[in-house]
């Protein structure tokens, strides 16, 4: 799962372990806890690719990512900032299903956290961010209903058949 911070990802996901399903969690809200907030750009982007490869070496069988290495990589090019050399040998080398659900920015549902600090225009250019760095790395894009969590579920369900 990719797309725009606060569209519903892990309330899908939550749904989704509680229906039995593994789960992997969001790098990017564990490493701002570590770390007691946001680090700087650089440092931030670095943690998240190495939380993003240790959960896909854990991974086995069918996972839903509460978002991937993709999204690492995207977070680079987010902050200006070119991928480093492990994140473009990261997402090349280390690939998911072919199908990558995307979540587009739902602001009916948008509230800031401690942290998800973006403003709302900030998470719909991470939205656009993400959307073209799947693009980029050769991911087909799956649009998920602004529906209610077990409607979406079951289309994720279904299109994972």
């Amino acid at each position: 799962m990719t797309g725009a911070p606060g569209a519903g990802k892990t309330t899908l996901l939550r749904h989704l372990t509680g229906l039995g399903h593994k789960v992997a969690p969001e790098s990017a809200r564990a490493v701002i806890q570590t770390c007691g907030g946001r680090p700087e750009p650089e440092r931030f982007c670095e943690l998240i690719l190495q939380q993003d490869l240790s959960t896909y070496a854990a991974a086995s069988g069918l996972t839903f990512f509460d978002r991937t290495l993709v999204d690492a990589w995207a977070t680079f090019r987010a902050y200006g900032l070119a991928p480093s050399p492990a994140a473009d040998d990261a997402v090349r080398a280390h690939r998911y299903a072919p199908r990558a659900f995307i979540a587009p920015p739902w602001k009916a549902i948008y509230v800031q956290d401690a942290e998800r600090d973006q403003t709302w225009p900030e998470a719909v250019r991470a939205y656009e961010a993400c959307a073209a760095a799947y693009l980029a790395q050769g991911y087909e894009l799956v649009e998920l209903p602004l529906a209610d969590v077990e409607t979406r579920a079951a289309f994720v369900l279904d299109a994972t058949a």
